[in-house]
Protein backbone atom coordinates (compact mmCIF):
# COMPACT_ATOMS: atom_id res chain seq x y z
CA UNK A 1 0.00 0.00 0.00
CA UNK A 2 2.95 2.63 1.20
CA UNK A 3 4.16 1.71 -3.22
CA UNK A 4 0.83 2.47 -4.25
CA UNK A 5 0.50 5.88 -2.44
CA UNK A 6 4.16 6.72 -3.25
CA UNK A 7 3.09 6.19 -7.04
CA UNK A 8 -0.22 8.27 -6.67
CA UNK A 9 1.52 11.14 -5.31
CA UNK A 10 3.93 10.48 -8.06
CA UNK A 11 1.44 10.72 -10.88
CA UNK A 12 -0.36 13.69 -9.34
CA UNK A 13 3.11 15.57 -9.07
CA UNK A 14 3.05 14.48 -13.25
CA UNK A 15 -0.01 15.44 -13.54
CA UNK A 16 0.64 18.93 -12.53
CA UNK A 17 3.58 19.84 -14.08
CA UNK A 18 2.37 19.03 -17.76
CA UNK A 19 -0.89 20.94 -16.32
CA UNK A 20 0.47 24.22 -14.89
CA UNK A 21 -2.25 26.97 -16.23
CA UNK A 22 -2.89 28.62 -23.03
CA UNK A 23 0.70 29.30 -28.24
CA UNK A 24 -2.69 27.76 -30.38
CA UNK A 25 -2.28 24.08 -29.90
CA UNK A 26 -1.48 22.24 -33.25
CA UNK A 27 -3.00 19.45 -34.85
CA UNK A 28 -3.20 15.91 -33.91
CA UNK A 29 -3.76 12.97 -36.12
CA UNK A 30 -2.38 10.75 -32.97
CA UNK A 31 -3.57 11.92 -29.35
CA UNK A 32 -1.93 8.56 -27.47
CA UNK A 33 0.46 8.25 -24.34
CA UNK A 34 2.94 5.85 -25.05
CA UNK A 35 3.25 3.18 -22.03
CA UNK A 36 6.43 1.37 -23.08
CA UNK A 37 4.31 -2.12 -24.75
CA UNK A 38 5.92 -3.00 -28.10
CA UNK A 39 4.64 -5.57 -30.85
CA UNK A 40 5.66 -9.52 -30.34
CA UNK A 41 8.57 -10.35 -32.62
CA UNK A 42 7.55 -11.40 -35.85
CA UNK A 43 4.16 -9.65 -35.21
CA UNK A 44 2.38 -7.17 -37.67
CA UNK A 45 -0.50 -5.15 -36.21
CA UNK A 46 -2.64 -2.23 -37.39
CA UNK A 47 -3.93 0.93 -34.84
CA UNK A 48 -6.30 3.30 -36.50
CA UNK A 49 -6.08 6.84 -34.66
CA UNK A 50 -8.97 9.14 -34.87
CA UNK A 51 -9.67 12.70 -33.77
CA UNK A 52 -12.48 14.59 -33.98
CA UNK A 53 -13.37 18.65 -32.39
CA UNK A 54 -17.32 19.33 -32.03
CA UNK A 55 -15.55 22.58 -30.43
CA UNK A 56 -12.27 24.22 -31.34
CA UNK A 57 -10.18 27.21 -32.82
CA UNK A 58 -11.80 28.54 -35.60
CA UNK A 59 -8.65 30.30 -37.11
CA UNK A 60 -6.03 27.94 -38.64
CA UNK A 61 -2.45 28.15 -37.06
CA UNK A 62 -1.59 29.52 -40.07
CA UNK A 63 -2.58 30.72 -43.94
CA UNK A 64 -4.01 27.51 -45.46
CA UNK A 65 -3.86 25.19 -42.54
CA UNK A 66 -6.40 23.16 -41.30
CA UNK A 67 -8.51 24.38 -38.96
CA UNK A 68 -9.76 22.26 -36.06
CA UNK A 69 -13.05 23.45 -35.67
CA UNK A 70 -15.40 20.38 -36.46
CA UNK A 71 -12.04 18.60 -38.27
CA UNK A 72 -11.92 14.43 -37.73
CA UNK A 73 -8.14 13.85 -38.10
CA UNK A 74 -6.67 10.52 -38.30
CA UNK A 75 -4.24 8.17 -39.70
CA UNK A 76 -3.84 3.82 -39.88
CA UNK A 77 -0.48 2.97 -37.99
CA UNK A 78 1.17 -0.05 -38.73
CA UNK A 79 3.75 -1.44 -36.33
CA UNK A 80 5.90 -4.60 -36.90
CA UNK A 81 7.33 -5.99 -33.77
CA UNK A 82 11.23 -6.54 -35.28
CA UNK A 83 12.76 -7.75 -32.31
CA UNK A 84 11.89 -8.45 -28.64
CA UNK A 85 13.14 -4.68 -27.85
CA UNK A 86 12.69 -3.38 -31.28
CA UNK A 87 9.39 -1.81 -32.97
CA UNK A 88 9.18 -0.35 -36.58
CA UNK A 89 6.12 1.64 -37.82
CA UNK A 90 4.54 3.42 -40.48
CA UNK A 91 1.77 5.73 -40.16
CA UNK A 92 -0.24 5.98 -43.63
CA UNK A 93 -2.19 8.12 -44.76
CA UNK A 94 -2.52 10.92 -42.53
CA UNK A 95 -6.29 12.64 -43.34
CA UNK A 96 -8.33 15.36 -42.36
CA UNK A 97 -12.24 15.69 -42.82
CA UNK A 98 -12.86 19.68 -43.09
CA UNK A 99 -14.75 21.99 -44.53
CA UNK A 100 -11.75 24.38 -43.57
CA UNK A 101 -9.62 22.62 -46.53
CA UNK A 102 -12.42 21.58 -48.82
CA UNK A 103 -13.42 18.26 -47.45
CA UNK A 104 -11.60 15.46 -47.21
CA UNK A 105 -7.67 15.82 -47.74
CA UNK A 106 -4.08 13.79 -47.34
CA UNK A 107 -1.78 15.72 -44.65
CA UNK A 108 1.48 13.60 -45.38
CA UNK A 109 2.62 10.43 -43.71
CA UNK A 110 5.09 9.39 -41.09
CA UNK A 111 8.27 6.61 -40.47
CA UNK A 112 8.55 5.23 -36.66
CA UNK A 113 11.07 3.42 -34.52
CA UNK A 114 10.39 2.47 -31.06
CA UNK A 115 12.72 1.01 -28.72
CA UNK A 116 11.69 0.37 -24.85
CA UNK A 117 12.46 -2.86 -22.16
CA UNK A 118 11.28 -6.11 -23.66
CA UNK A 119 7.84 -7.34 -21.88
CA UNK A 120 6.91 -3.91 -20.79
CA UNK A 121 3.73 -4.63 -20.18
CA UNK A 122 4.74 -7.10 -17.54
CA UNK A 123 7.65 -5.18 -15.85
CA UNK A 124 6.86 -2.56 -12.61
CA UNK A 125 9.65 -0.09 -14.46
CA UNK A 126 9.11 0.60 -18.11
CA UNK A 127 11.29 2.89 -20.58
CA UNK A 128 11.83 3.39 -23.89
CA UNK A 129 12.28 6.07 -26.85
CA UNK A 130 10.04 6.53 -29.48
CA UNK A 131 11.74 8.28 -32.77
CA UNK A 132 9.46 9.80 -35.56
CA UNK A 133 10.28 11.17 -38.84
CA UNK A 134 6.96 12.90 -40.71
CA UNK A 135 6.64 14.36 -44.31
CA UNK A 136 4.17 16.90 -44.14
CA UNK A 137 1.24 18.19 -46.25
CA UNK A 138 1.62 22.21 -46.84
CA UNK A 139 -1.69 22.30 -44.91
CA UNK A 140 -0.77 20.54 -42.30
CA UNK A 141 2.36 21.87 -41.56
CA UNK A 142 4.43 24.81 -42.28
CA UNK A 143 7.64 22.66 -42.11
CA UNK A 144 7.37 19.88 -44.80
CA UNK A 145 10.07 17.36 -42.61
CA UNK A 146 9.53 16.89 -38.70
CA UNK A 147 10.33 14.86 -36.14
CA UNK A 148 9.29 13.67 -32.78
CA UNK A 149 11.63 12.38 -29.65
CA UNK A 150 9.39 10.44 -27.30
CA UNK A 151 11.02 9.14 -24.24
CA UNK A 152 8.70 6.64 -22.28
CA UNK A 153 9.10 6.34 -18.50
CA UNK A 154 6.75 4.78 -16.36
CA UNK A 155 5.61 2.37 -13.53
CA UNK A 156 2.99 -0.44 -14.15
CA UNK A 157 1.91 -1.58 -10.26
CA UNK A 158 -1.25 -3.50 -10.30
CA UNK A 159 -3.83 -1.96 -10.49
CA UNK A 160 -2.14 1.72 -10.82
CA UNK A 161 -0.26 2.83 -14.16
CA UNK A 162 1.94 6.05 -14.01
CA UNK A 163 3.25 6.98 -17.79
CA UNK A 164 5.08 10.23 -18.72
CA UNK A 165 6.23 11.31 -21.81
CA UNK A 166 8.56 14.04 -22.29
CA UNK A 167 8.25 14.70 -25.61
CA UNK A 168 10.25 17.09 -28.14
CA UNK A 169 8.96 18.17 -31.42
CA UNK A 170 11.99 19.40 -34.16
CA UNK A 171 11.43 20.95 -37.54
CA UNK A 172 15.36 20.77 -38.04
CA UNK A 173 15.85 24.65 -38.28
CA UNK A 174 18.24 26.58 -36.38
CA UNK A 175 19.34 23.50 -34.26
CA UNK A 176 18.23 23.12 -30.80
CA UNK A 177 16.44 26.47 -30.88
CA UNK A 178 13.41 24.67 -33.31
CA UNK A 179 13.11 22.29 -29.84
CA UNK A 180 9.70 22.26 -28.50
CA UNK A 181 8.55 20.55 -25.21
CA UNK A 182 4.86 18.64 -25.74
CA UNK A 183 4.80 16.52 -22.78
CA UNK A 184 1.90 13.57 -22.10
CA UNK A 185 1.15 11.94 -18.83
CA UNK A 186 -1.37 9.26 -18.34
CA UNK A 187 -2.52 7.47 -14.99
CA UNK A 188 -4.90 4.78 -15.48
CA UNK A 189 -6.38 1.97 -12.73
CA UNK A 190 -6.81 -1.14 -14.21
CA UNK A 191 -10.14 -2.53 -13.15
CA UNK A 192 -9.19 -5.64 -14.12
CA UNK A 193 -7.52 -7.38 -17.12
CA UNK A 194 -9.95 -6.34 -19.83
CA UNK A 195 -11.05 -2.78 -18.90
CA UNK A 196 -9.41 0.52 -17.56
CA UNK A 197 -9.79 4.04 -16.61
CA UNK A 198 -7.33 6.82 -17.16
CA UNK A 199 -6.71 10.20 -17.26
CA UNK A 200 -4.55 11.90 -19.80
CA UNK A 201 -2.88 14.98 -20.20
CA UNK A 202 -1.25 16.76 -22.97
CA UNK A 203 0.51 20.22 -22.77
CA UNK A 204 2.36 22.26 -25.29
CA UNK A 205 4.93 24.76 -23.92
CA UNK A 206 6.09 26.25 -27.24
CA UNK A 207 10.10 25.98 -28.17
CA UNK A 208 12.49 25.16 -25.27
CA UNK A 209 14.32 28.51 -25.40
CA UNK A 210 11.13 30.68 -24.58
CA UNK A 211 8.77 28.30 -22.88
CA UNK A 212 5.18 29.56 -22.43
CA UNK A 213 3.27 29.41 -19.24
CA UNK A 214 -0.19 30.56 -18.07
CA UNK A 215 -2.73 31.02 -21.03
CA UNK A 216 -0.20 30.77 -23.85
CA UNK A 217 0.54 27.42 -23.16
CA UNK A 218 -1.58 24.59 -24.07
CA UNK A 219 -3.03 22.04 -21.85
CA UNK A 220 -5.59 19.48 -22.59
CA UNK A 221 -7.32 17.10 -19.95
CA UNK A 222 -8.87 13.86 -21.59
CA UNK A 223 -11.04 10.92 -19.46
CA UNK A 224 -10.11 7.87 -21.32
CA UNK A 225 -11.72 4.20 -21.10
CA UNK A 226 -9.83 1.16 -22.50
CA UNK A 227 -10.67 -2.23 -22.96
CA UNK A 228 -8.63 -4.71 -24.17
CA UNK A 229 -9.94 -7.92 -26.24
CA UNK A 230 -8.64 -10.62 -27.79
CA UNK A 231 -8.57 -9.41 -30.96
CA UNK A 232 -9.52 -5.72 -30.61
CA UNK A 233 -8.33 -3.41 -28.54
CA UNK A 234 -10.44 0.02 -27.84
CA UNK A 235 -9.76 3.52 -26.46
CA UNK A 236 -11.88 6.55 -26.66
CA UNK A 237 -11.38 9.45 -24.50
CA UNK A 238 -12.85 13.21 -24.05
CA UNK A 239 -10.87 16.00 -23.90
CA UNK A 240 -11.32 19.43 -22.42
CA UNK A 241 -9.26 22.57 -23.04
CA UNK A 242 -7.56 23.80 -19.91
CA UNK A 243 -6.33 26.94 -20.93
CA UNK A 244 -7.12 29.32 -24.18
CA UNK A 245 -4.69 27.80 -26.43
CA UNK A 246 -6.01 24.83 -26.28
CA UNK A 247 -9.56 23.48 -28.23
CA UNK A 248 -12.62 23.28 -26.01
CA UNK A 249 -13.89 19.77 -26.42
CA UNK A 250 -12.29 16.94 -28.66
CA UNK A 251 -12.95 13.09 -28.79
CA UNK A 252 -10.48 10.46 -29.82
CA UNK A 253 -11.41 7.19 -30.58
CA UNK A 254 -8.15 4.48 -31.06
CA UNK A 255 -8.80 1.02 -32.65
CA UNK A 256 -6.03 -1.47 -32.88
CA UNK A 257 -5.61 -5.37 -33.47
CA UNK A 258 -3.12 -7.73 -34.93
CA UNK A 259 -3.07 -8.02 -38.75
CA UNK A 260 -0.51 -11.45 -38.38
CA UNK A 261 0.86 -12.75 -34.70
CA UNK A 262 4.68 -14.02 -34.55
CA UNK A 263 3.84 -15.79 -31.53
CA UNK A 264 3.59 -19.85 -32.00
Amino acid sequence: MHTVTRLLRTSAVVLAAVSCPSIVSAQGDEIQVYQGGLAWKGTLNITVHNNYTPKGSTVAGFPGGVVSYHSLNGVPEFAYGASKWLELGLYLPLYTVAESVGGFGLDGFKLRTLVARPNGGDQTFVYGLGFELSFNAKRWDTNRISSEFRPIIGWHLNPVDVIFNPIFDTAYKGGLKSLEFVPSARVAYNVNSVWAVAVEEYAGFGEVRNLQSGNRASHQLYGVIDRGGKTWDVEVGAGVGLTGAADKFTLKLIVARDLYSGKE
